[in-house]
């Protein structure tokens, strides 16, 4: 008998085999006992993993998921509403801040704690949480010392269980910002310690005197805490040397920092995007309202007592003066300034002579300081010029012409129609740029030098 003959297209399979094997017509050697299966089984897995990849997208892309459904435009196609809400939500923030002067504390010093843990290099926000805050701890650093120019701060970094050194206190921006340049020395790992890194930021400000400001701000990516005691005693002694504690969490809410952050009087916030994040770190740029003492005499409450302050104003000697040795860095350099109680020479101020200790500044630093505690009042939005005989053609400060019809965008709170606003002491009209520049920026309004 000659033997068979197999079409090229047949294959032969073992009994126990699923396989699924398709003929032609009659010749079909195909088995029935996994026909239909292993194509739905297929087939439920394609649509599993389309449902799975629509569910669990990466969490960076969700800041840009329908990104353009934020910005509305109007019925003529322009954005100049969308706009125009961002402005009045500035300026809602604005008048809810109190009008009254408050008693704020001018000479601060800062204490910046860094997660360094491994739980930084979680990717939910781009590119990483470590990167995220190295940048914006950057521009936090500039911008605190711009409406802060009497502060110090200083870094100290949480990683490996221990409390890490990164830079010493200092009142020059630069030097702060140095210290956090280089990336590679500040790598993430280990756990964080809490309690480390607030006992050294603690020992770093006993010495400080009483009419400064003692605040520790934590950037916490961690939910866990590595700590050799009770954090519950470091709280207590923070609160008995009046530390101000303030936590900026990237993960998620903790009770210890929620505890810190009540009881110390600070403020607590998690992170839920990258805008919030900044949002949130940025709110401790303004200084601390000093918070009223308890009456040992009676009820009620009372403010401190206010102390007088020595403080010395430098000359300062120019880049041609002879090169002299300075008292900060031992250092022979020409230009710095003089000590006008010792005529000792350092590098930068404001600052603290190293020889008599005199409080060394420069008088546009401290009136650069004073606006926290006189803020500009917050313009009133005009929205009609019938009871204004003679109006102005023209902002106060830029010149620039208001418009002469009112705009046809939907009316929002806070906002003017003709794009004016009113200071209510000199009485004078600012387009809505000027609004924003002098209550953000110069803090002082042009047409009544207030």
């Amino acid at each position: 008998m000659p033997p068979r003959q197999q079409d090229s297209i047949f294959m032969d399979v073992d009994s126990d085999s699923d396989v699924s094997i398709l003929g032609d017509g009659d010749g079909d050697y195909s088995r029935t006992k996994g026909k239909g299966k292993g194509k739905a089984t297929d087939k439920r897995k394609k649509d599993k993993g389309k449902a799975k990849a629509k569910d669990q997208a990466y969490t960076w892309e969700a800041s840009y998921t329908r990104s353009w459904d934020t910005v509305q435009e109007d019925e003529a196609g322009s954005l100049q509403g969308a706009v125009e809400d961002w402005m009045a939500r500035g300026r809602r923030r604005r008048l809810l801040a109190p009008a009254a002067a408050i008693r704020r504390t001018i000479i601060r010093h800062l204490i910046l704690l860094l997660d360094l843990s491994a739980s930084m290099m979680d990717r939910d926000m781009r590119p990483t949480r470590f990167d995220l805050s190295l940048q914006y701890a950057r521009e936090f650093i500039t911008e605190w010392f711009d409406q802060n120019p009497l502060g110090q701060i200083g870094v100290v970094g949480m990683r490996a269980g221990i409390g890490e050194r990164i830079g010493e206190m200092s009142g020059n921006p630069q030097d702060v910002l140095k210290s956090i340049a280089d990336r590679h020395k500040l790598e993430p790992t280990g756990e964080p310690s809490l309690q480390n890194a607030i006992e050294m930021a603690r020992s770093s400000m006993s010495h400080l005197p009483t009419h400064s400001s003692r605040e520790i701000l934590v950037i916490f990516g961690s939910l866990t805490t590595c700590d050799p005691g009770n954090i519950h005693d470091t709280l207590d002694a923070c609160v008995k040397n009046k530390i101000r504690i303030s936590v900026v969490a990237l993960a998620a809410e903790m009770k210890i920092c929620r505890e810190l952050c009540d009881k110390t009087g600070g403020q607590f916030g998690v992170a839920m995007n990258e805008g919030h994040f900044k949002d949130i770190l940025f709110e401790s740029v303004p200084p601390p309202a000093q918070r009223a003492v308890s009456r040992a005499a009676g009820p009620g409450t009372a403010n401190p007592a206010a102390d007088l302050m020595m403080m010395g104003f430098p000359t300062r000697l120019p880049d041609t003066s002879p090169p002299s040795l300075c008292v900060c860095h031992s250092e022979m350099k020409s230009e710095g300034f003089l000590c006008p109680r010792c005529m000792a020479k350092v590098c930068d101020v404001p600052t603290d002579c190293d020889i008599c200790g005199l409080m060394i500044v420069s008088s546009p630093h401290l009136a650069r300081s004073y606006h926290h505690l006189f803020p500009v009042k917050p313009y009133q939005a005009v929205s009609s010029l019938e009871d204004m005989p003679d109006p102005a053609t023209g902002c106060h400060a830029c010149a620039r012409i208001f418009p002469t019809t009112p705009s046809t965008a939907a009316a929002t709170e806070g906002m003017s129609p003709l794009g004016r606003y009113r200071c209510t002491d000199c009485h004078n009209d600012f387009c809505t740029d000027c609004d924003v520049f002098v209550h953000d920026v110069i803090h002082c309004c042009p047409g009544c030098g207030k």
